[in-house]
């Protein structure tokens, strides 16, 4: 069995989780999703994206519309967004959500886009799916490849593996760094264990965020990715 027939099977077992575990009507949920739009929205404006206006935007492995929404909300144009992914049921769902944006069947591997395409490239939870080291260093090679110069690569993920979760594995430092081993980073720890998080959130908000401020809690990084700046 490959590793993308692999990562589909895995995918296949999450629609067994219920839609309310990660609904916003759910605090620590929310919670979860305004620290990580202030993070991103932060690390935009001091990398010089913004306004997002003209700017052109991948995300890879966009699923059932991913981050695309949010950056039509912060000013992105939809014709400017693209998304890939290789679950055609989540594609489907993806264009009927954001029907202005381009949404491909692709595997990222070989991304059907021309080198310096796009000002951000973004993946979110994609790299922890993947269990083959070979295949996130084609994945990577790709997503230097179609950004423009000046533009940045934006990383969310876990670092830590998932103890609910076996097909969920972290992916540390170390290994960001050898898949983008000639481009600048800049880290940053993000989200609270999201099980304490829904935990404790209906009853403190307070104490979720006391405890989002202590970095080993942090299960996920934010990085930054870009070429040394005044080279192509």
């Amino acid at each position: 069995m490959s590793e993308i027939e692999r990562i589909k099977e895995r995918y296949e077992r999450r629609k067994e989780i219920p839609a309310e575990r990660y609904s916003l009507f759910n605090p620590g949920n929310l919670f979860i999703v305004q620290e990580r739009e202030r993070a991103m929205l932060t690390v935009l404006r001091e990398h010089g994206m913004t306004p997002l206006t003209g700017r052109k935007i991948l995300e890879v492995g966009c699923g059932t519309g991913g981050w695309l929404p949010d950056f039509v909300r912060w000013g992105a144009l939809p014709e400017n967004l693209y998304g890939v992914d290789i679950l055609q049921d989540r594609i489907y769902e993806a264009k009927r959500r954001m029907p202005g944006a381009k949404i491909i069947y692709a595997n990222a591997e070989h991304l059907p886009f021309t080198d310096g395409s796009f000002d951000i490239v973004l993946q979110s939870t994609v790299f922890t799916s993947i269990h083959e080291f070979h295949m996130k260093a084609n994945i990577a090679r790709e997503m230097i490849r179609v950004l423009k110069p000046g533009g940045v690569i934006l990383w969310y993920d876990f670092r830590y593996n998932n103890p609910c979760n076996p097909d969920v594995r972290g992916v540390r430092k170390s290994e960001i760094d050898l898949l983008f081993p000639d481009l600048q980073r800049e880290y940053h720890t993000l989200t609270l264990v999201p099980f304490v998080t829904r935990f404790l959130a209906p009853c403190s908000w307070l104490a979720c965020y006391v405890l989002s401020k202590i970095p080993f809690f942090r299960t996920h990084y934010l990085v930054v990715i870009w070429k040394q700046r005044g080279k192509a």
